[in-house]
Formats: C-alpha cells, sequence, structure tokens
C-alpha cells in the first residue's frame, strides 16, 4: 500500500520523506519512488525521533486526488515548513471581537509510533490506514497582539487625550496617536478576512455569515455610540431619535468588513492554488481584491473633487440659534466646505452627526490651539457646527484599508518563510509611506483622518504594516510571546475590552454606586488620591491612571477570561 501526504511517503509499515517533489507531484505521481527521481530518507530520520508530525491533507494515489488547500503549499511541500509557523494557516477571526472566524477548519495530525512500529491499533506488517487526528485551530498571536495595541491605544487617547491634547486627534490636517486607531482596525479586521475565508465550502452559507455579523455590528454601533448611553459620567440612558447619531467607529468597521469580505468570498472560486513565481504574483492572484479597492478610491477622489457644495445652515442647540455657513464651491478640504460632510449632511441629515468635531481646537476657532477651550470671539460660524468623522464618504475611502489588511493576510497565507513574508510586509508599508509623505508635504492630498484623505489612507496603512511586522519578529521569529502576553490576552478579548473598557460602559455601572453625591465614586476617588493628589498633577496624574489602572485592569481581567475560556465573539 501507497501513500503521497504532501511530500510524505507511506509504503507498508515504512515511512519516508521525499525531499525533492514538487506540489504537482503529489497530484501525478503513480508511485512514490518512480518520478523526477525523487530522493526520500526514512521518516525516523528527517523527525530525529518525534513522534507526531502535521501535515496537510491525505491523498490516496489509487482514488481520485483533491487539490491541494490553497495556501499550504508555494513551491515546496509542507514538511518542508513544518515548523514554520503551521499555526498561523489555521487561525480564523474576523473583526474586533476577534473571535473565530467563519470556517473553522481542523488541523490533522498522523500519529505514528516510532518504537513499537504500530499506527493507530494496527501491528507491523498488515495495510496500514494513516490515523488522522483532528486538532484544536490555533490563533496568531501577532494578529492578537496587534488588535491588543490598538485597543490599549485606543483606551489611551480616549481617556487620556483629554490631559494631553497632543496625543488626542488632529484637528484637521496631520497625524496624532489617536488617528492610528480606526485604520490600525480596519487593517486588521482586512488581515482576519483573509484567515477567516481561506476555505470557504458554501458561499450562501458564508454571505448569510457576513451579513449577520454585520448587523451585530451596527447594532452595538448604534447602542454604543449612538446617544443612548452616556457612560461612564452621566448615569442616564436614552437618546431624542431626531438627534441619534447615526455614524460611528464599529458602524465603520461593519460596512468595511462587509464589502472586504463578499468580494473575498464571491472570488472564491478565482484564487490561486499556487502563486507563479514573481514579486507581484500575490497581487495579480488577487486583483478582484484590488478592483474592488480602486473602485473605492475613485468614487471616494470624484466625489470630494467634483460633487459642488452649497451654503448650509445649522442649528447650535446650546443657544438655541441658527447660523449659516457661506460654501458654493468645489474641492474645497477645509473644515467648512468639504465634500465628506456635504454628503453626510445630505444623507442623515445635520442633526444626526457627531456634535462636538475636534476641528473646535483649530486656531481659527479657539486661542488655546490645540488644547481645547471656548471659542474666541469672532470664530467662524463652521467652528460650531457638528461634523461627522466616521461619515459615509470616508467610510468608502477607509475600504481601501481594509483591502490592504487583506493582502497582508494573502502573504501570511502563501509566503511560508519568515524573510519571503517580511519583505512582501516592509516593502509595501515603505511604499506606502514614501507615498503618504510625497501627498502631503507638496499639499497635494494632505493627510487628514476627518476627511479620511487617500494619503491619510497610505501614511496610517503604512505604519499599519511596519507594527504588523515588528510584532510579527519579535514574536514569531525571535519567540519573545510573553512580554506581549497581556496584549494578546486584549485582542482575542477586544469586543469585551471595548464594550466595557474603552466604551466606559463598566465605568458607568461602578459610578452608578456612590456616596451622598454623585461625584464621589470609587472610579474618581482612586483617580484624584490614588494618582493625581500623588504626583500633584492633574494632567500627570490622569495620564498615569489611565496607564496603570485602566490598562493594567482590563490586562488582568482579559487574562483571568482568557484562563477561564471565556471569550465574547460576535
Amino acid at each position: 500500500m501507497e501513500l503521497m501526504v504532501a511530500g510524505l511517503c507511506f509504503v507498508g509499515s515504512s515511512s519516508y520523506v521525499c525531499l525533492t517533489c514538487r506540489p504537482s507531484d503529489v497530484i501525478i505521481l503513480n508511485s512514490c519512488f518512480t518520478s523526477h527521481k525523487a530522493e526520500f530518507i526514512p521518516l525516523k530520520r528527517y523527525r530525529e525521533g518525534e513522534n507526531q508530525i502535521k501535515v496537510g491533507a491525505v491523498r490516496s494515489m489509487a482514488g481520485d486526488p483533491r487539490r491541494m488547500e490553497e495556501g499550504l503549499v508555494h513551491k515546496s511541500s509542507v514538511l518542508d515548513h513544518k515548523d514554520d509557523d503551521h499555526h498561523h494557516i489555521s487561525h480564523k477571526v474576523d473583526g474586533i471581537d476577534g473571535g473565530d472566524g467563519i470556517n473553522n477548519e481542523k488541523e490533522v495530525t498522523v500519529v505514528e509510533d516510532h518504537e513499537s512500529g504500530v499506527v493507530g491499533d494496527h501491528k507491523a506488517g498488515e495495510q496500514q490506514p494513516v490515523l488522522l487526528v483532528p486538532t484544536k485551530s490555533k490563533r496568531v498571536a501577532t494578529l492578537d497582539a496587534f488588535r491588543g495595541l490598538t485597543i490599549v491605544v485606543m483606551i489611551l487617547v480616549d481617556d487620556g487625550g483629554g490631559a494631553y491634547e497632543r496625543i488626542d486627534h488632529s484637528p484637521w490636517n496631520g497625524c496624532t496617536l489617536a488617528d492610528f486607531v480606526m485604520p490600525f482596525f480596519l487593517f486588521i479586521v482586512g488581515v482576519a478576512i483573509a484567515l477567516a475565508l481561506k476555505k470557504i465550502p458554501k458561499i450562501n452559507d458564508t454571505i448569510k455569515k457576513i451579513t449577520l455579523r454585520t448587523l451585530k455590528l451596527l447594532f452595538w454601533g448604534i447602542l454604543l455610540q449612538g446617544g443612548y448611553s452616556h457612560a461612564p459620567d452621566d448615569l442616564l440612558y436614552g437618546v431624542d431619535m431626531k438627534k441619534i447619531r447615526w455614524c460611528g467607529i464599529l458602524q465603520r468597521i461593519a460596512l468595511v468588513y462587509f464589502v472586504v469580505a463578499l468580494i473575498e468570498t464571491l472570488t472564491t472560486k478565482r484564487r490561486p492554488t499556487v502563486l507563479q513565481p514573481g514579486h507581484l504574483s500575490i497581487f495579480t492572484a488577487y486583483r478582484w481584491q484590488w478592483i474592488g479597492g480602486f473602485v473605492a478610491f475613485v468614487i471616494y477622489m470624484i466625489t470630494t473633487y467634483a460633487l459642488y457644495v452649497p451654503d448650509w445652515s445649522f442649528v447650535d442647540h446650546h443657544v438655541a440659534k441658527r447660523y449659516t455657513v457661506k460654501c458654493g464651491m468645489r474641492g474645497h478640504l477645509g473644515p467648512a466646505c468639504n465634500a465628506v460632510g456635504y454628503v453626510d449632511r445630505q444623507v442623515w441629515g445635520v442633526n444626526h452627526l457627531y456634535s462636538s468635531p475636534v476641528w473646535s481646537r483649530l486656531k481659527a476657532c479657539t486661542v488655546s490651539s490645540p488644547n481645547s477651550s471656548g471659542l474666541r470671539e469672532g470664530a467662524p460660524t463652521w467652528c460650531r457646527a457638528p461634523f461627522e468623522p466616521e461619515g459615509l464618504l470616508s467610510t468608502i475611502s477607509a475600504i481601501l484599508s481594509g483591502t490592504i489588511g487583506i493582502h497582508y493576510g494573502h502573504v501570511l497565507i502563501h509566503f511560508k518563510g519568515h524573510c519571503e513574508r517580511l519583505k512582501q510586509w516592509v516593502s509595501m508599508a515603505l511604499g506606502l509611506l514614501i507615498i503618504a509623505i510625497i501627498l502631503h508635504f507638496t499639499d497635494a492630498i494632505p493627510i487628514n483622518k476627518q476627511l479620511y484623505s487617500f494619503s491619510y489612507v497610505c501614511f496610517t496603512a503604512g505604519a499599519a504594516g511596519i507594527v504588523f511586522s515588528g510584532f510579527y519578529i519579535l514574536i514569531d521569529v525571535w519567540g519573545w510571546r510573553t512580554p506581549f502576553l497581556f496584549l494578546e490576552w486584549i485582542g482575542m478579548n477586544a469586543m469585551l475590552v471595548f464594550v466595557l473598557g474603552a466604551q466606559g460602559i463598566l465605568a458607568g455601572f461602578v459610578n452608578g454606586w456612590y456616596y451622598k453625591n454623585p461625584d464621589n465614586t470609587l472610579v474618581n476617588w482612586i483617580q484624584t488620591h490614588v494618582f493625581i493628589n500623588v504626583w500633584n498633577s492633574q494632567r500627570l496624574g490622569t495620564l498615569l491612571y489611565v496607564i496603570f489602572a485602566e490598562i493594567t485592569f482590563w490586562g488582568v481581567v482579559a487574562g483571568i477570561l482568557h484562563k477561564l475560556g471565556i471569550y465574547w465573539k460576535l
């Protein structure tokens, strides 16, 4: 009996490893030893005493062979890379929740007893089938750590940005620490989609699951950021439907996820089994994903520069007064008359936009720029106007962030060596950074998070690629996983930490138990007496509280939940 398993040959009770077989040999060989001058060595010698080997799937040469699973072979057999991050390929995640993906697949292990010569329950000398043992899929530690880092940065800038405005969102052009959070999430979503949808058995079922997950993200986004929750400061719930905010972080993630995942699903039959030689083969193999990103880019650019923006008005509900903003122009990239804001006002209505945009910290609006304070005397009327930073047109541009992320996931699947992966990732990241810097400093297209400009897409995606590659080197190449375990734990329970921590739901619950007055709560007491008073500084005390109380707390909670096997998955 002869069986071929991706370069592994079973003849009777003996096992051999092919050193020269190509992926195609697995399909065309009629005999393990009679094609292409194949060179074999005994499995026991190859494994040097190990008792288990990981392989893809068993193909019997007597029956109809199946195609090699996509991404598991690239110019060499699976066993040639047995120690090269097989856990990357089996990881399945999607979106911010960090849960298992749509198609959780089980790895297959061939169990062999070298000492007794027994495979399974069969004795040596008998015709022995290979024992296939399903094993639990492993996660991509690099991706979990990167997701955890993004959550940590979000908590830092949301709760510490008030004390240090320079880490808060840029008032308009430019990029600060806070401006990396959203594109990092979208980059992670793209990588996760590539891994989760690596193999799609039923397209219709996959589309249903993608749609359901999108609806869940939209629901939680509107609930948390639509105005219903006032946590953690106000102990009130409820929103006036005339002023509900329809857009937000999770809503943008949901729409980008839906578009990118749908393209990945519908083009599954066009995917290559094995990449063609060449540095650009990974781009041509997934041309439809790039075409989708290019279409989004064209729609955004044409609308931004060609759409006519007329005069518009709004009501400042704080003073119950209506203001008018004079525009009547096209292609304007300033706060008052850009097409991004105009599209949102037309689609959602001016009362459903974010009421406290960061542009109020511009020099034109306040004397303490970039810090926040009251409006200066004679400030332009648009300084009081609402603006949606996660609006519709800017979300179309954000699809390109997800497209770049899914490319990194495809590289992770198809390229097996560390050097090959890093070469692809780093070269693309540096190219994106160079494009962004040129566009920004030549004033062609400024880096702008509020507009989600093309230069902003390139700059943040390039930065995401560098950070992702850095984590990959530290965790997967050098094996320094322990220092980043708390980030992995947070990344594996990202949805829970986002809702309870970043959105202040747990802090709001704790603040509901106060003594004598609503300001006298446990959270405020710890922040004031343990940090602010000790350091005699409101700014420094607030920053240290966020780092050593909030972030540390959620790292410990996420670690405990991980040990208990408790995760919040959408």
